[in-house]
């Protein structure tokens, strides 16, 4: 994201940075604020979460004036952070937009609806957005190696096993939010993780949805992440918080609005045998379902963490560092109990994958996913796993047994 955000510094459109909360937006403004003063050029910060600041977005005119003050009316680039704090922030930022200023605008904000939904329709063809997530796995392990093999980030796996596994048993304790992937001990990541939930629940969603009590959006967490990888039934979750069907999907629509859970929806062609239109939920973050579970730091109480493997690789092909297609991943089930973890496109191809966080002596592949290949004979099928790396034919379908630590790479190949 970081080489296209740079690039559109160039171009009048308003570069907007969006994600959740502490995943590094602030951080990534002032970089770039700061690299724009060392070329010479002048440079605006200015944040909505600050009362000095506030006082210049009353009027459009107000933050003009501020602007031409410190800019010296001469052009250069406005960094304005936590937008949503402004009301009609949409609204406000088009009118000054279309004034024709000779300031680049660069907008960043949580991802409220506010932000996500009525700024952006009005700002529409004004803006560019860049999605900021917490880090990847292959963020991550840089940092945590002090980027020693950034550029032979594939070598290090497949060299270091071992030491790979430690990582990734790692990022699915404590996820990847930068602040908490930052701090040396568990009680430490602890208190910055719970800080984060705090603040998403009390900031965004309470005030929000204009909940009065937090414990029902804090219950219908619990209940998610106690369930991910299954299909969603409102009805048993309602029954359970004693709410309407109405409120939990509404809950649950906000929830994915602000960068906490992920739907993913069925893939289905024959409707009267597949299965639902409900959706299956996962988190974001690992380690905000793991706070959210009371495991924070000991997935060793995980019953099956091979669904926490399998929201790790739901995460992989959703992280904006690999773009497959337009489309989101989908899930397989059919009412014969078949089923396929995801279902992914690239380019014209549909890519059935399932997870295995098993070590796999030998390529054996689920009765579900020759099912799979049966009825829709896809070129391509991968089996991800923690270790064998082979590669099989099923008919006319060639099925890729990879290690986790390959998928990325394995899926860029244009040969692939």
């Amino acid at each position: 994201m970081l080489p296209e955000l740079e690039k559109h510094l160039t171009e009048k459109e308003i570069s907007m940075i969006v994600g959740p909360r502490q995943a590094g937006k602030t951080t990534l403004m002032l970089w770039l604020k700061n690299k724009l003063d060392g070329r010479g050029k002048s440079t605006l910060y200015l944040n909505l979460d600050y009362d000095s600041d506030k006082k210049f977005f009353t009027t459009q005119q107000t933050l003009i004036n501020k602007i031409e003050l410190e800019l010296q009316g001469e052009g250069g680039y406005v960094f304005i952070d936590e937008i949503q704090r402004k009301e009609d922030a949409g609204l406000f930022f088009k009118g000054i937009y279309d004034m024709n200023l000779s300031y680049k605008f660069i907008l960043s904000g949580s991802g409220s609806y506010e932000l996500k939904e009525k700024v952006h329709e009005s700002l529409a063809g004004r803006k560019r957005i860049f999605h900021l997530t917490t880090l990847s796995f292959e963020e991550f392990v840089n940092y945590k190696t002090d980027y020693k093999y950034e550029n032979r980030l594939q070598a290090f796996f497949e060299i270091e096993e071992e030491k790979t596994f430690g990582l990734l048993k790692e990022y699915m304790n404590y996820g990847g939010y930068p602040a908490v992937v930052v701090k040396n001990t568990s009680q430490e990541k602890l208190q910055v993780i719970k800080e984060v939930y705090q603040s998403f629940v009390e900031k965004d969603l309470i005030k929000l949805l204009s909940i009065e009590k937090s414990e029902v959006l804090g219950s219908l967490l619990k209940l998610i992440a106690g369930q991910i990888g299954q299909i969603t039934n409102y009805s048993e979750i309602s029954n359970t918080l004693d709410v309407s069907v109405k409120t939990v999907k509404n809950y649950l629509w906000y929830l994915e609005k602000t960068y906490i859970l992920q739907a993913v929806s069925p893939y289905f062609r024959n409707v009267r045998k597949e299965i639902t239109k409900s959706p299956v939920y996962y988190f974001e973050d690992l380690g905000m379902r793991n706070f959210v579970l009371e495991i924070f730091g000991n997935i060793e109480k995980e019953p099956n963490q091979g669904f926490l493997f399998q929201n790790f690789i739901l995460n992989f092909f959703i992280k904006p560092s690999l773009k497959l297609s337009p489309s989101k991943p989908h899930f397989w089930r059919t009412k014969d109990k078949s089923e396929v973890d995801f279902i992914i496109e690239k380019g014209l191809e549909t890519i059935p994958v399932e997870t295995k966080f098993s070590t796999m002596k030998k390529p054996e592949i689920t009765r579900s996913l020759r099912n799979f290949i049966d009825k829709y004979k896809p070129k391509k099928a991968i089996v991800v796993n923690l270790s064998l790396d082979e590669n099989i034919k099923i008919k006319t379908t060639e099925v890729f047994f990879v290690p986790y630590y390959k998928l990325h790479s394995l899926l860029l190949k244009e040969t692939f």
